[in-house]
């Protein structure tokens, strides 16, 4: 049996990010509204980036440190671009200048951002707070 972390992007360009055991289910269930909180209130919700684990620990392990990232973070995750998640991984202090710029709107989120169709490794360390985007 397969257990699947997964990142959503919410209609108001906020991302959420869970782990379930059966993704198109999981994710219909989000989509329909039937899971109170977080996406129920935030409609419609796309699928942007998902990978698959063996257990359901690592699973969660996934989805518990992906959720302390920064938004700038999992979009480079969903892009597959893994020189910005490298960049991200590390304190802003520590950072090479110049910076790694990931700039986007609102509506740019909702309008461009396609979804991924493969998987990819979370290799990479680092934390980060849940943001908005401007």
């Amino acid at each position: 049996m397969a257990f699947w972390t997964y990142i959503l992007l919410c209609a108001d360009g906020r991302y959420y990010t869970g782990h379930t055991d059966n993704l198109e289910y999981r994710i219909g269930q989000h989509q329909s509204g039937a899971i109170d909180g977080f996406t129920s209130s935030r409609l419609p919700v796309r699928l942007m980036w998902s990978q698959d684990f063996a257990t359901r620990f690592e699973a969660l392990d996934a989805e518990m440190r992906i959720k302390k990232w920064s938004q700038a973070k999992k979009e480079a995750l969903i892009r597959g671009d893994w020189n910005a998640v490298s960049h991200f991984a590390k304190p802003p202090a520590e950072r090479p200048s110049p910076p790694v710029r990931v700039e986007r709107s609102r509506d740019a989120a909702q309008d461009s951002a396609k979804p991924m169709g493969v998987s990819t490794s979370l290799d990479t360390n680092g934390t980060g707070n849940e943001v908005r985007p401007s």
